[in-house]
């Protein structure tokens, strides 16, 4: 087939990947305020709700895609399988913790504007990521654009409390190491495997991890409806969907790509935040919000023009005639 008939459908690819990402960051971007929902209002520890998050969304994928795992392929990557899901559970528990201590806004800082940048260098360093003006001013919008979304609200932290600081930075910065670790390995497992196999595997790892937490501090399931509720929406949305959307995206993306459109986690929880609790946006998070859409957007075009690129550079098959 000639490579150019393969370019458009393969760039179609690369955006739709661009919206899957997205979407994921945005169904993330929910779970953030339930999240603060169960922690004010109903004392739920970060652990508790990790645990029974992963929990929730293993059930729901291991019911859908449990029988298109292929144990062959899953034996040879199970130590890569392992250590990416082990970081998976790590980075959100490590969020939430540091939330707990210092409030949302720097733990979501760190959490996220770190592994973009982290995830860009080791590109570039490895030669996978192709260095260039649009790369560094796309990538430099994006965090711009959501430090000024966060930092909106204020920062929330109490600088009386010093040590309290230092631990929630500490957490988030653990955060920020295990999500770039974990987006490294993403696209190799939902490759090799499949989008839905490999995010049901990743979850059940996922669980299995935080449930060593109770031998410190016991687990609940919550034994009133509106909680209950919470918990199946963080595992079947924020857990599951969202995950496997992720998963999509991570096999089309290249890794700083897809750690910028997950960028629509703040994006998508300052809005809400906005309409459902009448918090008013300042106009600095207007233009915040604009400069992160305007980068997913750039990094998009990038991603099809690099994918359509390879596909033309791409050699003939062996049964293509010679001229």
């Amino acid at each position: 087939m000639n490579p150019s008939t393969q370019q458009q459908p393969r760039q179609g690819q690369a955006l739709l990947g661009l919206l899957a990402a997205c979407s994921a960051g945005m169904l993330w971007g929910t779970g953030a305020l339930v999240v603060d929902v169960l922690v004010s209002r109903h004392g739920f520890s970060p652990e508790n709700i990790s645990f029974w998050r992963f929990s929730v969304g293993a059930l729901v994928l291991l019911a859908v895609y449990g029988r298109q795992i292929d144990l062959a392929v899953l034996k040879s990557l199970w130590l890569t399988m392992v250590a990416a899901g082990a970081a998976m559970a790590g980075y959100v528990l490590c969020w939430f913790l540091g939330i707990e201590r210092i409030g949302p806004a720097v733990p979501t800082l760190i959490a996220l504007c770190l592994p973009p940048v982290l995830v860009t260098l080791i590109g570039l360093a490895r030669g996978t990521e192709a260095p260039g003006l649009g790369l560094f001013a796309a990538l430099c919008a994006a965090l711009a654009g959501t430090v000024m979304l966060v930092l909106g609200h204020g920062t929330g932290i109490d600088v009386g409390h010093t040590n309290n600081l230092w631990i929630g930075v500490a957490f988030s910065v653990a955060s920020a190491l295990l999500y770039t670790g974990f987006t490294l390995v993403s696209s190799r497992l939902s490759v090799s495997m499949g989008p839905g196999p490999s995010s049901a595997c990743l979850t059940v790892i996922a669980a299995v991890s935080t449930s060593l937490f109770a031998l410190i501090r016991p687990f609940h399931w919550p034994d009133s409806i509106p909680p209950q509720a919470w918990f199946l929406y963080l595992g079947m949305v924020t857990a599951a969907l969202a995950l496997l959307a992720f998963s999509w995206g991570a096999a089309r993306l290249s890794p700083s790509t897809l750690t910028v459109a997950t960028l629509m986690e703040p994006l998508t929880a300052v809005l809400l935040s906005a309409l459902l609790l009448n918090q008013s946006l300042r106009s600095s998070q207007w233009l915040g919000g604009a400069l992160l859409l305007l980068s997913i957007w750039v990094l998009g075009r990038r991603q099809a023009a690099v994918t359509g690129k390879k596909v033309g550079q791409t050699p003939p098959s062996c049964d293509t005639p010679s001229p």
